[in-house]
């Protein structure tokens, strides 16, 4: 059963941070798992810890009980999810406690995977370890955004990304846009595309800023681990293309990158030009049914968060679509003038049809300022 904040000791409180604390250091390897941290307690003390490092590899209450080896027996585990219940790459974690011989499992949510849900906790209490959950809930949420929004939705996390001056442009006349911001806000998009099971992008972008679109852990905003990682795996990259322009460009940058593309266009047949480099999608994305089916279409390939960096037009028509769960906006403090492009192509005629945003973060990097942002409930009323 959940328990209320209060219910919860310090000392529970703690435990559970340091499990929230070691699942954060998965942020860019689990795709497509969730980020998981573990802490295995006995008479007040940590004897064993772990984190998910990677998809495929042993989930974090394993780590955490290979640290703490025969100690676990009556042991206390803080887990920031419900243990899994089924058998995939690995076997269920929620048997592996049992079999250590767990006195008690405090889980910080329930799993929202349908093969889980309610069923590691059922498989712990059938063996009469104590089990409660709802400890630090919200943080835990916040670890894995895409992963519960596509186990409750069959949709995946949209994030945009877009980079502008201070009077809200984003590039010249010309389609000029290298560089608004600076060297430090240019290693934090790294770090969104690395969380990132996907980036979206539209050929415009491809062919005026010669755009990649991989993560480079060379930029040393990443451990010896993870730049391991991402020497062997890329996001995906989805470039909308409706006139398969890509074609004349095929020794294009992108497509001279390692990772996985996928080429979505209007027409049934792909560029023969393009076999063998991409994966021809076919979607209308010209229209908001054809954004949210190419949406869906990703979260059944077990994308779980997606960054759209795209120029004004292709960003505006997923605001305009309602399709964005967070925008993250980096400032520079500059002037780019009245003929510079705006920051979405979003034509708004009154202001009853306003986009209203919550702003949930504003920080400094570098020379520049990240501003994170999510669409706000629109009030009935405007005083």
């Amino acid at each position: 059963m959940s328990r209320r904040m209060a219910d919860w000791s310090a000392d529970d409180q703690y435990f559970m941070s340091r499990a929230i604390e070691l699942a954060a250091q998965g942020r860019f390897t689990t795709h497509p798992n969730p980020r998981v941290g573990c802490v295995i307690v006995k008479d007040g003390k940590i004897i064993g810890e772990g984190y998910h490092q990677q998809a495929g590899g042993p989930h974090a209450e394993v780590h955490a009980l290979q640290a703490a080896g025969d100690a676990a027996q009556g042991a206390t585990a803080y887990v920031t999810l419900e243990p899994c219940a089924h058998f995939g790459k690995t076997p269920p974690c929620a048997l592996a406690l049992v079999n250590a011989g767990l006195e008690r499992v405090v889980s910080a949510m329930e799993d929202p995977n349908p093969l889980v849900a309610g069923k590691g906790h059922q498989i712990l209490r059938d063996a009469g370890i104590q089990v409660s959950f709802g400890l630090l809930e919200e943080r835990s949420r916040a670890l894995n955004p895409g992963f519960i929004q596509r186990m409750q939705t069959g949709m995946p996390w949209v994030r945009v990304k877009l980079a502008m001056s201070l009077d809200g442009r984003t590039a010249m006349a010309s389609g000029e846009s290298q560089w608004i911001t600076g060297p430090e806000a240019r290693a934090d998009v790294q770090r969104l595309r690395a969380q990132s099971s996907a980036v979206i992008s539209g050929i415009d972008t491809v062919l005026m800023d010669e755009a990649a679109l991989t993560v480079r852990p060379s930029s040393g905003h990443f451990t010896e681990r993870e730049c391991a990682y991402f020497a062997k795996v890329q996001p995906l990259r989805v470039i909308l293309d409706s006139r398969q322009r890509l074609a004349a460009v095929p020794d294009c940058r992108l497509l001279q990158s390692a990772g996985d593309i996928i080429h979505v266009h209007n027409e049934q047949v792909s560029a023969s030009v393009l076999e063998g480099k991409v994966e021809p999608w076919c979607f209308n994305t010209h229209d908001v049914g054809g954004l949210e089916s190419l949406l869906r279409q990703l979260a059944e390939r077990q994308c779980n968060e997606v960054l759209v960096e795209a120029g004004a037009r292709l960003a505006g028509a997923f605001v305009a679509a309602g399709l964005v769960n967070e925008l993250v906006i980096y400032m520079a403090p500059t002037l780019m003038g009245s003929l510079a492009r705006p920051l979405l192509d979003l034509p708004l005629n009154t202001m009853a049809e306003r986009h209203p945003l919550s702003i949930k973060d504003i920080s400094p990097v570098g020379a520049d300022w990240r501003i994170t942002a999510v669409p706000a409930v629109k009030s009935a009323s405007v005083i």
